[in-house]
């Protein structure tokens, strides 16, 4: 969901905390750092990969309207133009109010259709990302992590992060473990588009 990758899944998400703590009994061990990328992990969950098809199915119709309501306008834009010579003053006045009237309710449509679409997004968003923090919390005490930390968010940019440290995949496994879907199917197959988006916002130039 890029469910703009990702969804696609899923582009524009909710970010989470960065960090938690683990108490020791060993105070002077050095601190274990871990990473992780959530905006991946969301994605990657089976959950996220479901909901990210559901959306999908969800916005389909209205992308297929977004697309026909374009070509519509694209095809009185290419009328007007090409009937600079030939239209009748009336049959041109005609055409070049349609083609007004039909942008701007693309353009409507079009803010309406991306609005919902977020907010769509957004719940699914942060539906998953609360219970992850559950499940990252755990992680960590049971793994001795003394802080965990977010590389998707710009709050708190990570540079550099060996391999060896990025927790990303051992989360989605632990995630997927307590919050199994109920479609077994859905935890398969390659990752997440993002919520369908309609094609470009200027349907055409005016002629």
């Amino acid at each position: 969901m890029k469910i703009r990758a990702a969804f696609a899944v899923l582009a524009v998400l909710w970010m989470i905390p960065a960090a938690w703590s683990q108490a020791s009994s060993t105070a002077t061990a050095a601190a274990k750092v871990g990473v992780i990328n959530i905006q991946a992990a969301i994605a990657g969950t089976a959950e996220g990969k479901q909901a990210a098809a559901e959306l999908q199915s969800q916005f389909a119709p209205r992308t297929t309207e977004l697309q026909n309501l374009q070509k519509q306008i694209q095809d009185l834009g290419a009328r007007v133009q090409n009937g600079q010579t030939t239209l009748s003053d009336e049959e041109k006045v005609r055409l070049q109010r349609q083609y007004e009237q039909s942008s701007r309710l693309f353009q409507r449509k079009q803010q309406e259709f991306q609005d919902d679409s977020n907010d769509a997004q957004q719940e699914v968003v942060n539906r998953i990302g609360r219970k992850m923090i559950d499940v990252i919390d755990k992680y960590s005490k049971e793994n001795n992590y003394s802080v965990i930390l977010d590389e998707s968010s710009q709050q708190t940019p990570v540079i550099y992060a060996a391999n060896q440290i990025d927790v990303t995949q051992d989360i989605i496994r632990l995630y997927d473990q307590s919050y199994p879907v109920k479609n077994a199917t859905a935890s398969s197959g390659a990752a997440p588009k993002p919520a369908p988006r309609p094609a470009p916002a200027t349907p055409a130039s005016k002629p």
